[in-house]
């Protein structure tokens, strides 16, 4: 056992003893959850159970750590931040229900692996600390004694903890929770010391130059964003300045998540993410920074953003994030979305935490993509990190008057197949007019299916050679040359549900590959075809072209 993991075990070991008194009656500072909850699910928590990614679970009631839950469900459990949920709710039974689980967890605390969590107990400890006011100030003296002494153990072991293997935005939970600790029992300066010794390294690790985060993700972009200005919350909240250090990470990581969000507010869809409500996102930022800024430019963090007219185009013109920062990294390079006022056209499919979707998505089907041999430009392992990614990823950016060009290109077909894609993506200058050009070069002809998923809010049609798009009262129109144009049914996950929706699919004419509705189905593995043999003697390059129109139609 390396000698740092001894220590840090030696540290935890004595971390979790039995404080035995030692601690107040109740925290000394307190502060009010910033964050909205969900009353829908408060509601559920008071009958006995949760929703989680869609499906009901009962709660665990002294069985913290014995529960048909997935890992990402007990992590959320363990984390306490539904009492945010139960607190939007609001009643009597609300306040006693959020009262009586966290006096069972105390009861009943779980041996499992979770409880040395430094992330999950982060967010637990703050989770107590925000909403102490509403289920535990009123609470018998015993009970708070109880609660305090745990808080001084939660926040023992956060500290014992440090320094954290890079984590993403995560490790910012576990510090968010030291500072809760440090807030709560001031006269444990320890908490303070270690709190204002390790978040600058965080800060700096986690967010480029640029302010885009590692894990190269509009949800990572919000959630940094929001342990950030939970922080800031908490200080003031203490009567205390905020560390110069956490506002000017605020204005950095504020400006690039502004970048990431559609018309409708709602966030981009790539690398994990889903949409959000918008009020979520401007809630974050309202608290984060009273600048309005959207970031010119993303190049440490590889999208490329043009909005032109009323439309918005945002590609993902860069490599999955590096092996610490990966585990929620699709197989989406070179993916875009595209909006048009407050409206989705194209988009990508969403992602999901558990089950056979968790996987589908992540692969380059549920993207707007071209897909070689039913491949993906990137593949994961087990522990969810990419074991294969584009080595080479290339964006050139030229513009002429106010139109733009996007000129790109990613090697991930090639280990695979022997094959490099090139896309070139057209913007006039009022936005009205989107076209792009697909290459795909190897040393022999390739199946492909080019892939535009399609928003479900967005009614599509098909008129002869023609795909139809009509959403807002306004009508475009998608063409194309070089394939067999399909238009065929879809999924879209990211708006925390599956809905039914369209793709339009620009085929080869040898064989059409599976979707990511197919691939779920078949549970999460992709159905590969039979790669062909080896040609004896070398080939010459094979260049397949497409070329797609997408144009709105005057009324």
């Amino acid at each position: 056992m390396p000698i740092r993991r001894w220590i840090q075990d030696a540290r935890l070991s004595l971390a979790r003893l039995p404080v035995g008194g030692g601690t107040s009656e109740g925290p000394v500072y307190i502060y009010r959850d910033p964050w909205k909850g969900d009353a829908e699910q408060g509601a559920r928590l008071v009958a006995g159970r949760f929703r989680f990614e869609r499906q009901d679970y009962d709660l665990p009631r002294g069985k913290w750590e014995r529960g048909p839950w997935p890992e990402p469900a007990k992590q959320w459990l363990q984390s306490f931040a539904w009492l945010r949920d139960l607190r939007a709710l609001g009643s009597d039974d609300a306040r006693m229900t959020a009262r009586a689980l966290v006096a069972d967890w105390v009861s009943h605390p779980p041996t499992d692996p979770l409880v040395k969590d430094a992330c999950v107990t982060g967010a637990r400890l703050s989770s107590w600390l925000a909403n102490h006011e509403f289920c535990l100030a009123s609470a018998d003296r015993k009970l708070q004694q109880k609660i305090m002494d745990r808080m001084l153990v939660e926040g023992r072991t956060i500290a014992a903890l440090l320094p954290l293997e890079p984590q993403g935005w995560r490790g910012l939970t576990a510090l968010r929770g030291l500072l809760a600790a440090a807030l709560a029992m001031p006269d444990h300066s320890g908490f303070m010391t270690r709190f204002l010794r390790y978040l600058p390294a965080e800060i700096e690790r986690l967010i480029l130059s640029d302010g885009t985060v590692a894990e190269r993700s509009p949800e990572a972009q919000y959630q940094t964003a929001r342990e950030l200005a939970e922080m800031s919350v908490m200080f003031r909240t203490a009567h205390s300045s905020v560390p110069p250090f956490i506002d000017v990470a605020l204005d950095r990581v504020c400006p690039v998540l502004r970048a990431m969000r559609h018309g409708d507010g709602g966030l981009a869809v790539f690398n994990g993410s889903n949409e959000r409500y918008s009020a979520m996102v401007e809630d974050v930022l309202a608290q984060g920074s009273r600048q309005k800024l959207i970031a010119p430019a993303m190049h440490q963090g590889k999208f490329t953003r043009l909005a032109l007219g009323k439309s918005l185009l945002i590609v993902d013109s860069g490599a999955p994030p590096p092996t610490s920062y990966d585990q929620a990294a699709h197989a989406g390079t070179l993916s875009f979305e595209f909006s048009n006022q407050r409206h989705r056209l194209f988009v990508n499919c969403g992602s999901a935490q558990v089950g056979a979707w968790a996987q589908a998505l992540r692969a380059s089907a549920a993207h707007t993509v071209l897909v070689a041999d039913g491949l993906s430009s990137s593949d994961f392992g087990p522990d969810g990190h990419v074991t294969r990614r584009p080595a080479h990823v290339t964006c050139e950016h030229q513009s002429s008057g106010e139109a733009h060009w996007l000129d790109l290109s990613h090697d991930g077909y090639h280990p695979p197949l022997g094959m490099k894609w090139t896309r070139r993506l057209y913007l006039g200058a009022d936005g009205e007019d989107l076209r792009g050009q697909e290459v795909l070069e190897g040393e022999r002809e390739t199946p492909f299916a080019l892939r535009f998923h399609i928003h479900p809010d967005v009614h599509v049609t098909r008129d002869d050679e023609d795909i139809i798009l009509q959403v807002g009262g306004m009508i475009w129109r998608f063409r194309q040359k070089g394939g067999m144009l399909l238009l065929e049914d879809d999924v879209y996950l990211a708006r925390g549900r599956r809905e039914k929706t369209k793709q339009i699919v620009i085929a080869s004419l040898r064989r059409v590959v599976p979707t990511a509705e197919e691939t779920a189905e078949n549970g999460g593995e992709a159905q590969e075809s039979a790669k062909p043999a080896a040609p004896s003697k070398p080939l010459q390059v094979v260049s397949q072209t497409v070329t797609w129109l997408l144009e709105r139609i005057p009324e």
